[in-house]
């Protein structure tokens, strides 16, 4: 996210201290006085020069003193030169990334296993909320479908969906089926329908039952009725996004009010608000960072969301990211965004 340039730009000693400042504040969740920066600084200026740079990083808009303290804190605005400028970022070591691939390479062949495990280790290393959409063009396709007679006037319906999935439905018929029918229903599918998608297949089965009904016998018409509806619970779409962690946000004193708190699980249930944020980073070239009001959710004004895109196939898919406290670690959650992403989307290429 860029936003509108700062002028006049603090020269090279304020962003030192501004710096050290935000990096203290994100430490420790305190303000920072003018003698605790002049200590952390490094810097040879009297605790007078300190603050008068302190005053003119104010009236830039850059910090703030809270109440009657005296000392400062980050702004949105200040926050904001600090990640596009004046930060150092930390990405993860060759073993934590290793730990990361492992982590994630366990669920590679469970989409929605693999959702969820994403968002978990987002939350987990982050100690932050986690969020992921579920793939875009993730819908299910069928591969094969196979049928066998079970006990009681059941039929179990094996699905073969995107190639790797396996699923199960059992489905109560009006009267048994030999082996033979229910086999003769299975080649009908899926030489007509194998590659199609599942919703798809349903609104065409139910057009093509109307028109073949004449021509097709009455024991095929109701196997292939009963296909029908093995495949309702299989072709129903997965949950848009997945979040996990949503309880770190208690650990954060600015957050851990009742109401806050009740806030902001309540943007969390409220899909049509996240969706419409994470949709403006799928076509980013990479970390997207949202802080305070620039996320455009009034809930979220006082939270941070760091979001990059996966790819699948040279496509954009997918969201993922982190939400907390403006105070959050950007050094370090930064590059552990855009690697998880990377790591995403390296898993959807992966070969079968």
């Amino acid at each position: 996210m860029a936003s509108e340039a700062i002028s006049p730009a603090p020269n090279e000693r304020a962003q030192s201290l501004l710096r050290v400042l935000i990096q203290r504040f994100i430490r420790d969740g305190q303000p920072v006085g003018s003698r605790t920066l002049s200590r952390d600084a490094g810097i040879d200026l009297s605790p007078a020069t300190i603050r008068n740079v302190m005053s003119d990083l104010e009236q830039m808009g850059l910090i703030s003193a809270p109440h009657t303290s005296a000392g400062r804190v980050p702004t949105p605005r200040g926050y904001r030169l600090f990640v596009d400028t004046l930060i150092r970022y930390k990405p993860p070591n060759e073993g934590e990334i290793r730990k990361m691939q492992s982590q994630l390479h366990k669920q590679q062949d469970d989409p929605e296993a693999l959702v969820s495990s994403v968002s978990n280790l987002l939350s987990n290393i982050t100690s932050l909320a986690g969020i992921v959409t579920v793939p875009r063009g993730q819908h299910a396709t069928l591969r094969q479908i196979e049928f066998l007679s079970l006990s009681d006037n059941r039929v179990l319906a094996i699905l073969v969906i995107n190639d790797r999935e396996v699923q199960n439905r059992i489905v109560h018929t009006d009267q048994p089926y030999t082996a033979a029918q229910l086999q003769r229903a299975a080649n009908f599918i899926n030489e007509n329908y194998a590659g199609a998608g599942l919703l798809e297949i349903r609104e065409r089965l139910l057009a093509d039952l109307e028109r073949t009904r004449d021509s097709m016998n009455q024991t095929m018409h109701d196997i292939i009725a009963v296909a029908r509806s093995a495949m309702k619970g299989a072709a129903t779409p997965p949950a848009e996004f997945v979040v996990a962690g949503e309880t770190n946000l208690m650990d954060f004193a600015e957050l851990s009010d009742i109401e806050t708190l009740r806030r902001l699980f309540d943007a969390f249930s409220k899909k049509r608000f996240m969706l419409d944020l994470l949709d403006r980073s799928i076509n980013a070239a990479g970390v997207q960072i949202f802080i305070g009001e620039e996320s455009g959710v009034q809930i979220l004004d006082d939270c941070s969301v760091v979001t990059a895109p996966y790819r699948a196939d040279d496509d954009s898919v997918g969201v993922l990211g982190v939400i907390g406290p403006t105070r959050m670690a950007y050094d370090r959650v930064v590059p552990i965004v855009d690697i998880t992403a990377r790591l995403l989307g390296s898993l959807l290429h992966a070969p079968d």
